[in-house]
């Protein structure tokens, strides 16, 4: 197994942000979409394993259930994702938070093809999420009879529960755990994908990839593109439900980007830009020079 030297890596980070700033328009949407979708089977995959094995909110609050089990399992398969998406070349826009960043530090690229990068990536990866949220709430989270009536399954109740889970982030300190949250998850995931550079093998990079991402989805922490899968999976899904009582009036689209997707997109921004990107180009900015 080859393992790069962590100035190596910044390099090599700095190199990829190169490039990928340097994809025409329409190419940075389709490999947004790609991975757009690829996050989201990771977020489907997360919803069906932890069916079934969510404690009640009254035996997580007396401990008599095991809470973090129940988090581990949605942590161990989400990474799916991640893993693909870096494999196969898609681009994640909170990757692209640190890695974009990294290139105009080290290559002197401009901001404003940073900013473009963002922008394309980031419209890619909503419209794969969506698509894959579509694509589960008419299939696996809901069951059709013969007249065509869907009933939700198991694990489309699962997927309700976790979209109002995800906009249940109200009031000013309700946004500042959910930016809390987002600075922290990217600053795991921009760690995942250093540690996937560092190994050129695949096996070296699935492990690299999948130790952060689960600690990040174990955490309860937040990313903005596996958001854009999740909220709407459970407005998919609850439109299947016929009893108004049964409904969750706090899932829609507006509460999908004022309680959710805003405040997490500006904290993983900052995770990857600020605690990843400038703070490993100033540890090892000379070190880089010297490899010129």
């Amino acid at each position: 197994m080859v393992f790069h030297p962590p100035v190596a890596i910044v390099a090599k980070a700095g190199d990829a942000g190169k490039y990928k700033v340097s994809l025409p328009a329409w190419n940075m949407i389709v490999r947004g979409f790609m991975s757009g979708a690829y996050i989201a089977m990771g977020g489907a995959l997360a919803t069906v394993c932890s069916t079934g094995i969510m404690a009640s909110d009254a035996a997580l609050r007396y401990g008599t259930a095991s809470a973090g089990f129940s988090q581990l399992i949605l942590g161990a398969v989400f990474p799916v994702g991640l893993i693909i998406t870096v494999l196969t070349g898609a681009e994640l826009f909170t990757g692209d938070a640190m890695l974009a960043p990294m290139a105009a530090f080290i290559h002197k690229i401009s901001w404003a093809q940073v900013l473009t990068l963002w922008v394309l990536v980031y419209i890619g990866n909503l419209i794969g999420s969506i698509f894959w949220a579509y694509l589960m709430a008419n299939g696996p989270f809901v069951a059709f009879d013969a007249a065509g009536v869907g009933t939700v399954t198991a694990f489309g109740t699962r997927a309700i529960a976790i979209a109002g889970a995800k906009v249940s982030y109200v009031g000013t300190m309700g946004m500042y755990s959910a930016f809390l949250k987002g600075i922290g998850c990217n600053y795991l995931v921009n760690l995942a994908i250093l540690l996937g550079i560092c190994a050129d093998d695949a096996v070296g990079k699935f492990f690299g990839i999948w130790f952060p991402i689960m600690a990040f989805v174990s955490s309860g922490l937040e990313h903005s593109v596996a958001n854009m899968y999740f909220i709407p999976a459970g407005i998919f899904t609850q439109g299947f439900i016929t009893d108004p009582t049964k409904i969750n009036a706090g899932i829609n689209w507006v509460t999908m980007w004022t309680n959710n997707v805003i405040p997490v997109t500006i904290g993983n921004i900052v995770g990857g830009l600020f605690f990843v990107g400038v703070v490993y180009w100033v540890a090892f900015r000379k070190e880089i020079a010297a490899l010129k």
